[in-house]
């Protein structure tokens, strides 16, 4: 909208608006985490290019995204910067710890808190968008309001789905059956945090109806400090698994 050329705002019709809309808008830049956090070079380069006059839009847009992955030293450089930008140019810094932010960024910025969506609002846009049904309130609170999340896990549905029949078997199945049921786990050695807290939000919502499931969660916490000391990870899952069925049977 701020660089568009038309009164409508956004026009999706206007030079400006065609090319961002492939990437290719010479008054917009967008800055992102270079491995681990966002380095003084990077915000260096911003500053080089924000004295540019806009080439095709009234003004340039720079979206600095994970900005609370700034190094010290990049928060420092980009002070000057935010005390007196080009008027033409507008700088958005997103960030979800505004406890990474040194006070005097914060101090020249308008901070702007966004809250979560609300489930039904995620249901809507993910049935809406990519024709999502029988989302259960469990994923969607895996989600936890977050768009870029549910777009990051649609993908993996069936292995969640897959969860939820796991810790609703326990006390229906034998340990064996149980077992045959998860053995996708076995073969998630790198998602595995992911589905153990996803578990923990399936048992925490059975034990509020039933109290046998409160020991199962701290089952899986345990699970979860094995795995942070580098135990055989089978080992782990078998173990999760086996006490979790033990405990409810």
């Amino acid at each position: 909208m701020l660089l568009c050329l038309s009164d409508e705002k956004y026009c999706n019709k206007c030079k400006s608006c065609i090319e961002f809309n492939t990437n290719n808008n010479p008054d917009f830049l967008l800055l992102e985490p270079d491995g681990n956090s966002i380095k003084i070079e990077q915000i260096r380069f911003l500053q080089k290019k924000i004295q540019e006059k806009p080439i095709i839009s009234n003004n340039k847009v720079y979206i600095i995204n994970d900005a609370d992955c700034m190094t010290k030293e990049a928060q420092n450089c980009l002070l000057k910067t935010l005390e007196e930008p080009p008027k033409f140019s507008t700088i958005i810094l997103i960030g979800s710890n505004e406890n990474a932010f040194l006070s005097t960024i914060k101090s020249r910025c308008m901070i702007i808190h966004f809250k979560k969506l609300t489930n039904q609002e995620m249901k809507n846009y993910l049935e809406t968008n990519y024709n999502l049904t029988n989302i259960s309130e469990n994923m969607l609170d895996t989600f936890q309001g977050s768009i870029s999340k549910a777009i990051l896990l649609k993908d993996k549905m069936e292995e969640y789905n897959n969860l939820e029949t796991i810790v609703n078997e326990l006390p229906k199945k034998d340990l064996i059956e149980i077992l045959n049921l998860a053995e996708p786990m076995y073969k998630s050695k790198e998602d595995i945090f992911e589905i153990l807290d996803y578990i923990n939000i399936i048992l925490l919502k059975k034990a509020k109806e039933n109290y046998i499931y409160t020991n199962c969660i701290n089952i899986v916490e345990n699970t979860k400090k094995r795995l942070n000391q580098n135990a055989n990870y089978d080992m782990c899952i078998d173990n999760l698994l086996f006490n979790m069925w033990e405990e409810v049977n």
